[in-house]
């Protein structure tokens, strides 16, 4: 049996009353439906198809302060209510399993090992929209992901959990997985749409949103991977002892993907608000870093959000308090890097990956990124001219803001950071034609 091989805290999780979606993930049987039953599984889809109705459903999410966990925060049961109640057309629901932010591999271990509670949180937010045939749209390249969820799928319609007349009800439920591109922009919710629509991955103009117009111009809800397993556990123990977890504005935990210069990168579930510092630090976690050397930044939530430094790390990792810090939470990839890193290396990575990622629909971006590319390149080969940097963050201004999707605003984000963090680097760069850091460190 394929198990893949990822440091987690699950045996913290099992343990506790608090952390609930890796209370199972080292089972290597989690995966079958009936080990699934055994843990509590399909309980609460039971509970909310036989004793709920959609609306009480969708009023628990929201009152249980769930937000979206793929990036932008959205608040779960609020963006369930803006499916409109009187429209003719069918409504579908989709799960975001395109998880291609860099850094980021939580949802792949929910999918490989824990399957059916995407499945359950799929159904029960179906039910809560009145939807009838539901997808999981999980990226290309995760082929045993692809693997686990179609076989999850097919032992859910065997045990009666999905099909027709559930638990007698009269409720019908039809799942479909859908294998994606590879392309990180159908990691944007409306790209996501029309790439399964047979489309090409490109964003849409918005209004009409998702929610009044999405897939095949019917209304339609697409929410993580990560939001939807939390789903079945705020149902089986209600809105309140949600709200209890993590903080006022950010309620109940998180899966956090630690990789970069720590000594035990992997996957963590810990309540929002957990402290980054001892997050990175404390031997439970990331246990310091690699070869004890300094620390020199940390990129909190993924390719996308900007860099913090070694004072200002000492932080809640919730919504609000990395806002105050000037990044953001965004999908929980938090990516460190020691004192040997070249910061202008570092973004050279960054900005090729978002060039070569961006669809090419709004010209800020698809020009924009090639730019700031091209200039980055020149800097960090010895090459680079005065007033580079002046250039850059012209040209960063020039996308923010000014495109579809978020691509543009999440490619130029983490270099205004860095320049305003790390300039007097790029200034060497520019002035010394090489780097500032002696970049020779063997990883022991």
């Amino acid at each position: 049996m394929f198990y893949s091989p990822v440091i987690t805290n699950a045996s913290e999780a099992a343990k506790s009353d608090k952390l609930h979606l890796f209370r199972y993930v080292e089972d290597p049987d989690q995966v079958k439906v009936a080990t699934y039953e055994q843990h509590g599984g399909y309980k609460a889809w039971r509970k909310a198809l036989t004793g709920m109705s959609p609306e009480q459903v969708a009023e628990t999410v929201k009152n249980a302060g769930l937000r979206g966990r793929g990036g932008a925060g959205f608040p779960t049961g609020l963006k369930w209510g803006f499916v409109p109640k009187n429209s003719p057309k069918p409504r579908y629901l989709v799960c975001n399993a395109d998880e291609s932010e860099p850094g980021t591999c939580k949802d792949r271990v929910l999918m490989e090992r824990d399957p059916h509670a995407v499945i359950e949180g799929m159904a029960i937010a179906a039910y809560a929209i009145g939807c009838h045939v539901m997808f999981i749209y999980i990226r290309g390249e995760f082929n045993h992901s692809i693997d686990r969820m179609e076989a999850a799928m097919r032992e859910a319609y065997a045990a009666g959990h999905l099909g027709k007349n559930l638990y007698g009800t009269g409720y019908d439920l039809e799942m479909i997985v859908h294998t994606g591109g590879g392309a990180y922009i159908c990691g944007e919710e409306t790209a996501l749409l029309n790439s399964l629509e047979g489309e090409r991955g490109m964003s849409r103009m918005r209004p009409p949103f998702p929610a009044i117009e999405g897939l095949y111009a019917c209304p339609t809800i697409v929410n993580n991977v990560e939001t939807l397993a939390t789903v079945p556990h705020i149902i089986n123990h209600g809105a309140e002892w949600y709200r209890k977890l993590g903080t006022e504005k950010s309620a109940g935990t998180k899966i956090f993907s630690l990789s970069g210069h720590v000594k035990r990168p992997g996957n963590y579930e810990v309540e929002l608000g957990f402290n980054l510092k001892k997050f990175i630090y404390d031997p439970a976690f990331g246990n310091g870093i690699i070869g004890d050397k300094k620390l020199k930044g940390v990129i909190p939530g993924g390719a996308s959000t900007p860099f913090l430094t070694p004072d200002m790390i000492d932080v809640g990792l919730d919504y609000e308090s990395l806002t105050v810090k000037g990044s953001m939470l965004g999908s929980g990839a938090v990516i460190v890097f020691h004192e040997q890193t070249c910061i202008v290396w570092v973004l050279l990575k960054l900005i090729h990956f978002f060039h070569h990622e961006s669809c090419g629909k709004c010209t800020p971006c698809r020009e924009g990124t090639a730019w700031l590319e091209q200039i980055i390149h020149r800097i960090e080969a010895g090459e680079g001219h005065p007033g580079d940097i002046e250039a850059m963050d012209e040209v960063c201004s020039n996308i923010l803001g000014r495109t579809i999707c978020p691509l543009g605003d999440a490619a130029v984000m983490p270099i205004q950071s860095a320049i305003r963090l790390y300039r007097d680097e790029w200034q060497y760069h520019i002035d010394n034609h090489r780097c500032l850091v002696d970049t020779r460190f063997e990883f022991k």
